[in-house]
């Protein structure tokens, strides 16, 4: 018996791509976690603006919490109802306040005094033209 087939033996055949998919997806996450410990945290922040410190946190809270989330489930714990839900609803809510505030700054900026001038200018006064003309002295004599 190979190897293989011990494993096919120990869980149902139908969940194989789904357990094949999730040793994949950590793989990647080990890949990534490698990656990012390389560096050193102090070295890393220092390059980063405050913005982008909140967010590399935020992820890093959050991928913490989702892990410890998938150890719950596979413990036969129901994650839902343990606080580790109400933790990572939390986070979301930080990281929305995050993206608010970035696309705040992406959104363009209005130039008070240009948008000013150009509605005035671009508005038609009546009373300006009526006073001009009338304070105009006219060059010929008057006809009678």
């Amino acid at each position: 018996m190979s190897e293989d087939d011990i494993n096919m033996e120990e869980y149902p055949t139908e969940i194989h791509d789904y357990l094949a998919a999730f040793e994949k997806s950590l793989g990647s996450v080990d890949e990534m976690l490698k990656t990012m410990m390389s560096v050193s945290r102090n070295e890393l922040l220092q390059k980063l603006d405050p913005l982008e410190q909140a967010k590399l946190d935020l992820v890093s809270v959050y991928t913490l919490n989702s892990m410890f989330w998938v150890y719950l489930a596979t413990q036969g714990i129901n994650p839902k109802e343990h606080p580790v839900k109400q933790e990572l609803e939390r986070i979301r809510t930080y990281m929305n306040k995050v993206k608010e505030i970035a696309d705040k700054k992406k959104a363009s900026k209005l130039n008070k005094g240009a948008a000013s001038r150009f509605v005035r200018n671009a508005l038609w006064e009546p009373n300006t033209e009526n006073e001009h003309s009338s304070k105009t002295p006219a060059k010929g004599k008057k006809r009678k």
